[in-house]
């Protein structure tokens, strides 16, 4: 065990969790929410400081980043835990055993090693997905300066739960992330999740401010966050708050977990979605989970014209040329979004 970050020691050996927006307060011999941080004898550790339970490389479209150097690899890890709960989680496996079955399984990984093992990989960053990365924060951040050094970028895939003071922490060192908004109204978040919405959208906005690089994705659930309505003033605040030209990630639903009564989601729901977001000046919106569609193309904002062609997570073709259009010169927002083209090497 290794003694926790950003946490603050109380009365009566009670300890405050300020890591993230649940401000958990916890008595000695208890977890926190996510059940992967105790107090013991009044000093907060984290159980999942020197461990993972999951390694592996993925296309970084996986993530889903698609303007974040498009077509490279992220070497991808995870702990078990979680801060959330959702009923439709597709990693519930991994994420919720410590608090279901009680058991903190995973190996030894330290970070140097997880760098070395990036590098020789040939991944371009790594990644930290799967489970929520904030609960694994000690190891994230050790990891994340390591890989800063060896000319890596880090990701973070979250909910987007964390606290300013982590963000404002981890900023010189996380390049990119994409935040998974459930919903856009706070008793789906309370019902379903078991958090609120607000600090959601405050960490967006911090990051943004931090600048790092940030893309969005909201999986699309029938009768729980698919109302136009909701999704208009989803799309609304990603484009206000957040900048129009943020990628909006609309994804489709399959029965997972606890949530195996509804069926996945409609085609035609998740098309009108996406024009609901170009209506409300969002200039790269994508459909996730239908590949083929050609829904996961990047087009010009301006011209139209296809600049990024992708099957699923393959980039099959990328046309962007300084970080422009080629054929009408518009400038394309990402980072390194002609990865892989002006070094006269193919895309991926």
């Amino acid at each position: 065990m290794k003694e926790a970050l950003l946490y603050e020691k109380l009365s009566n050996g009670v300890v405050r969790c300020d890591l993230c927006a649940h401000h958990c307060r916890i008595a000695p011999g208890k977890l926190g929410i996510c059940c992967v941080r105790k107090n013991i004898d009044g000093t907060l550790y984290t159980l999942v400081g020197d461990r993972v339970i999951s390694q592996g490389v993925d296309p970084v479209e996986k993530k889903p980043l698609f303007h974040f150097y498009p077509g490279s690899q992220a070497y991808s890890i995870a702990t078990p835990g979680c801060n959330f709960r959702c009923a439709w989680c597709q990693n519930w496996q991994i994420a919720q055993m410590p608090r279901e079955r009680h058991q903190m399984n995973g190996y030894k990984a330290a970070p140097e090693n997880i760098v070395a093992a990036a590098k020789a990989s040939g991944s371009q960053s790594i990644a930290y997905t799967y489970t929520e990365p904030t609960i694994f924060f000690e190891l994230s951040y050790a990891t994340a300066q390591l890989a800063h050094a060896a000319g890596l970028a880090n990701i973070y895939v979250t909910n987007g739960y964390m606290t300013d003071a982590m963000l404002t922490m981890f900023a010189p060192y996380l390049d990119a992330a994409n935040v998974d908004l459930k919903a856009f109204n706070d008793a789906a978040y309370k019902r379903y999740v078991g958090a609120r919405l607000q600090p959601v959208l405050d960490s967006m906005k911090t990051m943004r401010q931090l600048g790092i690089w940030l893309e969005v994705t909201t999986l699309v659930i029938p009768g729980l966050n698919d109302d136009p309505a909701e999704i208009r003033d989803a799309a609304a605040f990603v484009a206000q708050e957040l900048g129009p030209e943020t990628p909006w990630h609309i994804s489709r639903f399959y029965p997972a977990y606890k949530m195996l009564d509804r069926a996945p989601t409609p085609i035609e729901t998740l098309k009108h979605a996406k024009e609901i977001g170009l209506s409300e000046g969002l200039k790269f919106v994508y459909i996730g989970n239908v590949p083929g569609a050609g829904d996961e193309d990047t087009c010009c904002p301006q011209c139209g014209r296809v600049l990024i062609r992708r099957r699923g997570y393959v980039v099959l073709a990328n046309h962007v040329r300084n970080g422009h259009c080629p054929h009408c010169g518009a400038p394309v927002a990402g980072v390194g979004m002609d990865w892989k083209v002006n070094d006269g090497q193919s895309p991926r």
